[in-house]
């Protein structure tokens, strides 16, 4: 029977609600994707904690904080001029240039540029970045269903516990070779759409078997030099949300699709622990879990940034005493990122190497570090010989659950300085406070919108569990002249 969502429009933190009609209940010999599908159902009519509002909209402000700087970066001006078509129906906005198109093109354009500048958030136990697709798919949706701002952030949270759960399921055997944001986050899509448009429980439950089967994204998009990477967050935002569209049209999935013998877990992971996609789910939020990025580039290096700055801050050590630097850390850290001669910005974004070079200069890791004039910088092209990268056993046993390094920093006069970085600014449990969540947001959105829209658009977030989607776009576009379509400055 299909949910009827009758959502209330809270003024307030304290509840958002949605009442459905009941169904029947399953029996105990539920598969996982319907238990999943139950959880789902059932969240549409909890009173959740103001703590979990308040770190779901902490997550859609960052969502628009990645996005802004990411799309205007390679590769997202070439898809828009690649997949939009004035002919298309204008059914939710393509950010930040304000154009229209259908949902799954919105959903595949914005979660392609929330992805691009390395600046998305992270579910650390999973390896996701559970944001990029969930939030591109819901806005798209919420839009075109002119849902409100609670039906919004309700459904971001659903994405997020899906999403992060089966996530830490497949576990560290699935990314070794899979791009966890390209094969998982498609489950986020799926449950945020499926809250959306009120599906009932049988309804979501094949929306996400349909989204398992058409999950893909390899790691050598990103062990290599090339534009496809953020490709995998667009993908598994349409991919969800056409699986809940589907779906809510009676296309059915295979129930057992993640846990069969032929299923997701047996093909892309081996060990995967299926408990782990159910425990909790309805009593704990691991959205109030998320890593928000500090640094624009690859998370597995962030560690060694905060390390390295952190000797340097407490010896007032500066880049020109420096000699030599030795980074040891868990193994995607060394695979991943032990790249010496990074040449574009993409392969600069993963090269620990570099972005090391480029703290001990600057200072930080943001957008300007890879442009490419500060690539071609003479002093980090110089220091990037000097800076070697190795795998620390005992750092790797606590991977992914914990992203540690060990530095070492040997000056020109032949000092060595050690430190252990246990963990990373932004973590759970080290995270940016919402003052530093608002500053990177200003920081990364005012080049492209300007200051007035900028802020504008940053109360109206704060304040998204009391307003309409819709109400939010005006601030969330670049401006154009009425009359020329043209543009307008910031």
């Amino acid at each position: 029977m299909k949910a009827i969502l009758t959502l209330q429009h809270c003024r307030s933190v304290e509840t958002i609600r949605v009442t459905s009609r009941p169904e029947t209940p399953l029996g105990a010999d539920m598969v996982l994707i319907e238990k999943i599908a139950d959880y789902i159902v059932q969240e549409q009519t909890r009173t959740l904690p103001p703590r979990t509002i308040h770190h779901a909209k902490r997550a859609v402000i960052d969502w628009f904080a990645a996005m802004y700087p990411g799309a205007v970066q390679e590769p997202n001006p070439m898809l828009r001029a690649a997949l939009l078509d004035s002919g298309d129906p204008q059914h939710a906005t393509i950010f930040p240039t304000g154009d229209h198109s259908t949902v799954k093109t919105a959903a595949f354009l914005n979660g392609a540029s929330a992805h691009t500048s390395e600046f998305d958030d992270i579910f650390r136990d999973g390896g996701l970045h559970p944001g990029c697709a969930t939030i591109a798919a819901a806005l798209a949706v919420a839009q075109k269903h002119k849902r409100s701002g609670d039906a919004l952030l309700r459904s971001v949270i659903a994405g997020y516990e899906v999403s992060s759960r089966i996530s830490a399921a497949m576990g560290r055997d699935h990314y070794r070779y899979w791009h966890t944001t390209a094969t998982i986050a498609t489950f986020g899509a799926a449950a945020a759409t499926a809250v959306l448009l009120g599906l009932n429980r049988d309804q979501t439950a094949h929306a996400l078997a349909t989204s398992a089967t058409l999950a893909a994204g390899l790691q050598q998009a990103f062990r290599s030099d090339g534009m496809s990477k953020p490709l995998h967050a667009g993908h598994a935002a349409e991919t969800g949300a056409m699986a809940a569209i589907a779906a809510g049209k009676g296309v059915t999935g295979a129930l057992d699709v993640l846990e069969g013998p032929a299923g997701m877990g047996a093909a892309m992971s081996g060990t995967a622990d299926w408990d782990k996609a159910t425990s909790g789910l309805g009593d704990t939020y691991n959205i109030e879990m998320i890593t928000f990025k500090n640094h624009g580039c690859c998370g597995h290096t962030f560690a060694a940034i905060d390390g390295v700055l952190a000797v340097m801050n407490a010896e007032q050590m500066i880049a020109s005493d420096i000699a030599d630097i030795a980074i040891a850390s868990y193994g995607p850290a060394v695979s991943i990122t032990d790249r010496a001669d990074p040449q574009t910005p993409q392969e600069g974004k993963f090269s620990m190497q570099y972005v090391v070079a480029h703290a001990v200069h600057y200072g930080s890791v943001r957008i300007e570090a890879f442009a490419a004039e500060r690539m071609r910088d003479p002093a980090i092209r110089a220091m990037l010989p000097h800076i070697q990268v190795s795998l620390d056993p005992q750092i790797d046993a606590q991977f992914p659950s914990r992203r540690a390094a060990h530095v070492s920093i040997t000056t020109r006069d032949g000092r060595t300085f050690s430190h252990y970085q246990p963990t990373r600014k932004g973590d759970p449990d080290l995270p940016l406070s919402d003052n530093e969540l608002n500053a990177k947001f200003i920081e990364l959105t005012t080049p492209i919108l300007g200051s007035i829209s900028t802020n504008a658009l940053l109360e109206k977030l704060w304040q998204l569990e009391t307003i309409e989607v819709a109400s939010i776009l005006a601030s969330a576009v670049i401006r154009r002249d009425s009359e020329t379509g043209n543009h307008l400055p910031n």
